[in-house]
């Protein structure tokens, strides 16, 4: 007798559902995050809330690829094209991440060099305050659902929803600093160290061996 057992294959449909909803809620969240964030930083003048603004919307981007990806399991039979399916997107995923890392690095040396020091921003900070409770809770629900469905894109982009979570430290922090200290900044420099851990860990996803779907 060949073949999956079925409570196996209900129990991994279940699974490719909730990770379907969790993913749209990431594509959805960050794309609303994103606007609110860009149009508060255009209103305060905030570097840093510019760059998490824009930073919602990769996030987004990556959402949209492990969307892809669990689409094409759910149409494909062969574990063999489903390997290579989630290889594709957890390459995707890590292209993403350096992407930005690129964009934080070159953000925070400009807001060095400018020295703009940013108005304090009341919706900012509520933003973000927000978005530490959301993602650190995506993060670990993505995690766990990608480990039980063996995919490595998923966990690359849990990792990837983990370091917004850290931006969203970032920029509360230097929006802080900034009002109440006048540390214009302590933002830009803790940019930097991230935008660093940022591009390890896009060298680590891609390097990864691709997923094992059976």
């Amino acid at each position: 007798m060949t073949g999956k057992r079925p409570d196996i294959d209900i129990e991994r449909k279940r699974l490719l559902r909730r990770a379907l909803r969790l993913e749209w809620l990431t594509v959805s969240w960050n794309a609303v995050e994103g606007v609110i964030a860009v149009v508060a930083a255009a209103a305060a003048g905030s570097v840093a809330l510019l760059g998490f603004g824009i930073d919602s919307f990769v996030e987004a981007a990556s959402g949209a690829v492990i969307l892809w990806r669990i689409w094409a399991e759910r149409r494909a039979t062969d574990a063999a094209r489903i390997a290579r399916v989630d290889d594709i997107a957890r390459r995707g995923v890590a292209a993403s991440l350096w992407l930005l890392a690129l964009y934080v690095a070159a953000d925070a040396i400009m807001a060095l060099i400018a020295g703009e020091r940013p108005s304090a921003s009341a919706v900012g900070v509520a933003l973000l305050v927000a978005s530490l409770v959301v993602m650190k809770w995506l993060a670990n629900t993505k995690r766990a659902v990608a480990r039980a469905l063996h995919s490595h894109s998923m966990e690359a982009d849990a990792a990837q929803t983990d370091f917004c979570w850290k931006l969203s430290v970032v920029a509360l922090i230097g929006l802080v600093a900034n009002a109440l200290l006048g540390w214009w900044w302590a933002d830009p420099l803790a940019a930097l160290g991230l935008a660093a851990l940022i591009a390890t860990e896009a060298r680590r996803t891609w390097k990864l061996e691709a997923a094992c779907c059976g």
